[in-house]
């Protein structure tokens, strides 16, 4: 069974930058996508970033769009989230997941696999 592990949170300044990296193991195929996904405190995960694994489409939540960078190194099965310009409202555990579900409703649910997720914590 794929397993996820995320790495890179951390405490970070208004304004600064993190990038988050997620490895997959034990995987038997590739995936359709891969995406990240964050659950601030006191509300509901949320979609962020997604992209298709062979091609490396990707796409954002508007929150996020112009600031966060996804990529991905089929190489190595290591899915990135670049994040800069960050705001206090970043602040979340961040999820990596993965499945075959298409980049156009993945915000909506359907990944097959999750990671156990990584703080980001942003200081005003």
């Amino acid at each position: 069974q794929e397993q996820l592990t995320e790495s890179g949170g951390g405490l970070v300044q208004a304004g600064g930058s993190l990038r988050l990296s997620c490895v997959a193991s034990g995987r038997t195929s590739d995936p359709y996508t891969m995406g990240w996904f964050r659950q601030a405190p006191g509300k509901e995960r949320e979609f962020v970033a997604g992209i298709t694994w062979i091609s490396a489409t990707t796409k954002y939540a508007d929150s996020v769009k112009g600031r966060f960078t996804i990529s991905r190194v089929s190489a190595t099965n290591t899915v990135y989230l670049e994040m800069n310009s960050l705001q206090f409202d970043d602040t979340a555990v961040y999820y990596c997941a993965s499945g075959r579900t298409s980049l156009a409703i993945m915000a909506f649910g359907g990944m097959e696999y999750w990671g156990k997720g990584t703080l980001v914590t942003v200081s005003s």
